[in-house]
C-alpha cells in the first residue's frame, strides 16, 4: 500500500513555484558557494559535480535520476528546506531512448486510500510525490503473515518485501499502512532485516501510517533487496481488523503470499480470498479452506493494480 504535494520550498516565499527558482533562492539564503554545497554533499556521501549544480539552479537541467534525487533530499537539509520542498517541484523525467518509446504505465489511482488523507503523510516524510512519480523500485515479491488475536482483533502483521532497483542508489521503501481501527493507537514499527525505520507519520483520525524503511546500503539498476519488517499492536484488546486483511497494489507484482494466522480461540467458520481490480473495478471472491496450523493463505500471481486479500466471518 503506499505513496503524496510539496510545500514552498523557498522558505515562505509563497510565489517560488518553480524547482530551479526555488533552488535558486534557497542557495542565495543559505550564502554558502556551490563549492561549499557540493562538499557538504560528498561529506553525506553523495557525488554531484558544481557543474550539475549550476544547471539545475539556472533550469537548464533538472534532477532525475535515483542518484540526482538522492541529492536533492540531502540538498534540503543543506539548504535548511523542509522534507519534501524541493523534490516536490520537480518535474516528470523526460523520456529519452527506448523509454521514450516504452513509456512506464501510470500507477492507478487509490483505492482504499484517501489522498487528501495520504499526501500530507508523504509530504511530511519527504516523499511529496510518490503517488505519480516514475517508479524507481518493483517489488518483485511480497509475503504478509498476518497474526489474529483470541479477542479476533489483529495482534501483527509480519513482511518480507523483495525489490529490483530501476535506477542507481536507492536507499528507501514508503510504507502506508491503514489501522482499520482509528480508535486504537497505531502499532510499532519494527525493522527486522536489512533496513532501519526513518521518519514516520501518523493520521491517528483516519488511523494510517507513513513511513519510511531506510535500506541498510543503496543499491543500484537491477540488483535485488530484501528487507523484513513488522507492525505490532498492544493488546488485549487488540485493534478491530473488520475480519480482513488486504493489501492495495498501484503497480503490478509478480507474486503475493497472503498468511493469516488465527488464535485457536477464534477459529472463523469461513475464510475467502478477494481481489478488485483497478482497472474496471471487478471483484473475484474463492473461499480458502483453514489449515491444521489453524491459518489460511492465499496467492497472487501477475496482479494489480488494484486490492488483493483475505476476509473470513
Amino acid at each position: 500500500m503506499a505513496g503524496q504535494k510539496a510545500e514552498d520550498a523557498a522558505a515562505g516565499n509563497p510565489e517560488t513555484n518553480d524547482f530551479s527558482t526555488a533552488l535558486r533562492v534557497a542557495i542565495s539564503a543559505s550564502g554558502l558557494s556551490l563549492d561549499r554545497i557540493q562538499a557538504r554533499l560528498k561529506s553525506r556521501g553523495v557525488s554531484v559535480s558544481v557543474t550539475a549544480l549550476s544547471y539545475w539552479q539556472s533550469g537548464k537541467r533538472q534532477p532525475e535520476r535515483g542518484d540526482s534525487l538522492a541529492a536533492v533530499r540531502e540538498l534540503e537539509t543543506i539548504l535548511g528546506l523542509a522534507p519534501g520542498s524541493l523534490l516536490g517541484l520537480l518535474k516528470a523525467p523526460r523520456p529519452r531512448g527506448s523509454a521514450a518509446k516504452q513509456h512506464e504505465p501510470a500507477p492507478a489511482d487509490t483505492l482504499q486510500f484517501s489522498r487528501d488523507v495520504v499526501e500530507p503523510l508523504l509530504l511530511r516524510i519527504g516523499a511529496p510525490n510518490a503517488l505519480d512519480q516514475h517508479q524507481q523500485l518493483t517489488l518483485v515479491g511480497l509475503h504478509d503473515s498476518c497474526e489474529i488475536a483470541a479477542d479476533g482483533g489483529q495482534r501483527a502483521l509480519r513482511t518480507r518485501a523483495v525489490f529490483q532497483a530501476n535506477a542507481d542508489r536507492q536507499d528507501r521503501w514508503l510504507l502506508v499502512y491503514d489501522q482499520d481501527d482509528p480508535s486504537a493507537e497505531p502499532p510499532t514499527l519494527h525493522a527486522l532485516r536489512n533496513c532501519r525505520v526513518g521518519r514516520t507519520e501518523t493520521d491517528k483520525r483516519h488511523g494510517i501510517i507513513a513511513a519510511e524503511l531506510l535500506f541498510n546500503r543503496k543499491i543500484n539498476r537491477d540488483e535485488t533487496f530484501l528487507i523484513e519488517y513488522s507492525l505490532t499492536n498492544e493488546g488485549p484488546p487488540f485493534p478491530a481488523c473488520q475480519n480482513k486483511n488486504w493489501r492495495e497494489f498501484r503497480r503490478k507484482i509478480r507474486e503475493y503470499l497472503l498468511e493469516v494466522r488465527f488464535d485457536f480461540e477464534t477459529t472463523p467458520q469461513r475464510c475467502w480470498q478477494y481481489s478488485r481490480s483497478a482497472s474496471d473495478d471487478s471483484s473475484e471472491w474463492h473461499e480458502l479452506a483453514i489449515d491444521p496450523a489453524n491459518g489460511v493463505h492465499a496467492v497472487a500471481l501477475d496482479f494489480g493494480p488494484g486490492v488483493f486479500g483475505i476476509e473470513w466471518a
